[in-house]
């Protein structure tokens, strides 16, 4: 079966900035979470050097997600 649409990279590349956001704004929050226990909190720069580094990988199984269930509406199965 062909792939109609955009590729598992393409979909990564377009959602990227998202994944990285939703990812430094996490690590923050854990930092605070951690704080409680007499951790350091992370710094805006760390945070969202941290959630780039996260995003990438966490974007691009979500990205692979979602080129699966565009396979399978393709096919016209409903699982």
């Amino acid at each position: 079966m062909t792939q109609s649409g955009w590729s598992t990279i393409k979909i990564t590349l377009a959602l990227y900035p998202f994944g990285a956001g939703a990812a430094a704004v996490n690590v923050f929050f854990a930092s605070l979470i951690f704080s409680w226990i007499g951790g350091p909190v992370a710094s805006t720069a760390w945070s969202i050097g941290l959630g780039s580094i996260i995003g990438a990988p966490a974007t691009w199984y979500f990205a692979r997600h979602i080129r699966h269930l565009m396979d399978i509406a393709d096919a016209g199965q409903s699982t």
